[in-house]
């Protein structure tokens, strides 16, 4: 049980501390991408650690207890005493209602929420080609509509939309750069990023890293894909475009920012902060890691513990 109890402990850190923590950190606007994937490697390692302290309190009822007595003999023994529970069928019982919860749980919102996504982004952008024309010049699918809109839809039939409002209100460095940013999205395919944090949200939506991983994903991949236009095109042209697409009519759904975030972008781009350094950003990615793998180690230490102590035993 103090396994379990570890791990319930780490997820509960995690899911409320690491939105505090993630949510100060500047370095985030720094490095958007690296922040997404820290963002993502802490949530879905809160999952892992609740779905594995529900199997560490029914490990003693399970093969672990008697199958593996013939093959490993005396490591079974420090095994049990290990992760034996005290409460018995009791406990177990728990632990398998908890870890079958958190799996079921997650299983059925990942399914539900890709097939709707999918389904939608499909709808999305057949209606884009039905009601628009493709510019092959562009690259995008061009819908006439007065005010100045881009944006794009992933999934199986990637596409980038582009309001005939906006081809007259840019300028063609300006236009470069908001279809240099659209294709970013793509290119990287951010809309399974976001995917994945929104899917983490809507299976536990009470710890408030999941609440803020799906938000903040949404803001740090816009970040990316305007880092990866500022170095096909001029900076000030995207963010001169994104004050033109900003004060237009309402985006459309898909990737598409909000104003807010567009006035934090805007400076972002007008006055890039120093890029991270290489040393640290070898720390964050091992940070990174080391969040991803810490509950299956938490869960596997006793065990490998037990194991080397039967060895010489």
């Amino acid at each position: 049980m103090t396994i379990a109890a570890i791990l319930i402990g780490y997820a509960a850190c995690v899911g409320t501390l690491g939105a505090r923590l993630l949510g100060r950190a500047r370095w985030t606007v720094r490095a958007p991408l690296l922040a997404t994937v820290t963002y993502l490697a802490a949530g879905w390692s809160v999952v892992a650690a609740l779905g594995l302290a529900g199997l560490t309190l029914a490990i003693h009822a399970t093969a672990l207890g008697s199958g593996l007595s013939h093959l490993i003999g005396a490591c079974v023994l420090r095994l049990r005493e290990t992760y034996g529970t005290p409460g018995g069928a009791a406990v177990a019982g728990l632990g398998l209602t908890l870890a079958g919860a958190v799996a079921a749980r997650t299983v059925e919102t990942a399914m539900t929420h890709l097939l709707a996504a999918r389904q939608q982004a499909r709808l999305h952008a057949e209606t884009a080609r039905f009601v628009g024309r493709p510019e092959p010049s562009l690259g995008a699918v061009l819908v006439e509509y007065s005010e100045p809109v881009a944006y794009c839809v992933g999934g199986r039939h990637p596409t980038v939309v582009l309001s005939t409002g906006a081809l007259h209100a840019l300028e063609p460095a300006q236009l470069e750069a908001v279809l240099a940013h659209e294709r970013a999205h793509l290119s990287a395919r951010h809309h399974l990023l976001r995917a994945v944090a929104r899917i983490g949200h809507l299976a536990l939506p009470f710890l408030p890293l999941m609440r803020d991983a799906d938000a903040q994903i949404a803001r740090l991949v816009e970040m990316h894909a305007d880092d990866a236009a500022a170095r096909a095109s001029d900076p000030r042209s995207l963010a001169t475009a994104l004050v033109i697409l900003a004060t237009g009519a309402s985006p459309a759904p898909a990737l598409a920012a909000s104003v807010t975030d567009s006035v934090q972008r805007i400076h972002r781009l007008l006055r890039p902060a120093k890029p991270l350094g290489q040393a640290r950003r070898q720390l964050l990615r091992a940070t990174a890691a080391t969040l991803a793998l810490t509950p299956v180690l938490l869960a596997l230490t006793p065990a490998l513990l037990a194991l080397a102590l039967g060895r010489v035993a």
